[in-house]
């Protein structure tokens, strides 16, 4: 077999996450090529360096997030972008956010902590919608009666914020309160909640051409 050279693996790398529709590990992509022919996670990772670097300036760029690599419209265009679609962007309510945000900030955390930092009861609907959106997870049980469950937030939360690990969260030292994290949270959800990525044009494509019969 005819050795791969580096432009046929970065063009086959860069076909395969433009059409993959999510993201996809350094691992995944390895899975792509026979063994005799697959390069190392290394020549890999550079690769997509090199990718990200041929996207500087474009409409689409190519980023790491928790999960790997993904193509995505830059953020600026989201307003244009998002003409494509008659759906308004879904909006979240306050209590939501900040449900999210001390959730992201003291994980793991039981929902009675949560409550008794809002000063509030936190909706049973606001928890299934942070769950149904997989952006938290029970990830065990506090040891004190009733064993309350311990929600953290997930792989898919740090994939839809554009985060590689939970590092990049805003410092607390630079968030001073929850109205400030609240309002970073909403700014970014009005930014990435315009179906403005790759793996959600890919989606709504695929849904049209299974009702058209295409």
């Amino acid at each position: 077999m005819t050795k791969l050279t580096v432009k046929a693996i970065k063009n086959i790398l860069e076909a395969a996450l433009m059409t993959a529709g999510h993201p996809m590990s350094v691992e995944q992509m390895a899975g792509l090529f026979d063994e005799a022919e697959r390069p190392k996670p290394a020549a890999i990772t550079k690769i997509m360096k090199s990718l990200m670097s041929d996207y500087q300036g474009r409409g689409i760029e190519l980023i790491e997030v928790a999960s790997g690599y993904r193509f995505q419209a830059r953020p600026e265009y989201a307003i244009w972008v998002g003409r494509l679609w008659e759906e308004k962007p879904q909006r979240y309510s306050r209590a939501l956010l900040e449900t999210l945000a001390l959730i992201a900030y003291q994980q793991p955390i039981t929902r009675s902590e949560i409550e008794d930092v809002r000063g509030v009861s936190v909706s049973t609907n606001i928890i299934k919608t942070l769950l149904e959106r997989d952006w938290v997870r029970v990830v065990g049980h506090k040891d004190v009666p009733g064993k309350p469950a311990l929600y953290a937030t997930t792989k898919a939360f740090l994939d839809y914020f554009n985060l590689k690990s939970l590092e990049q969260l805003p410092s607390l030292m630079d968030v001073r309160n929850l109205d400030e994290i609240e309002k970073e949270l909403e700014q970014q959800l009005l930014d990435l909640e315009q179906p403005n990525d790759l793996e959600t044009t890919q989606k709504e494509n695929a849904a049209s051409n299974s009702e058209t019969g295409e």
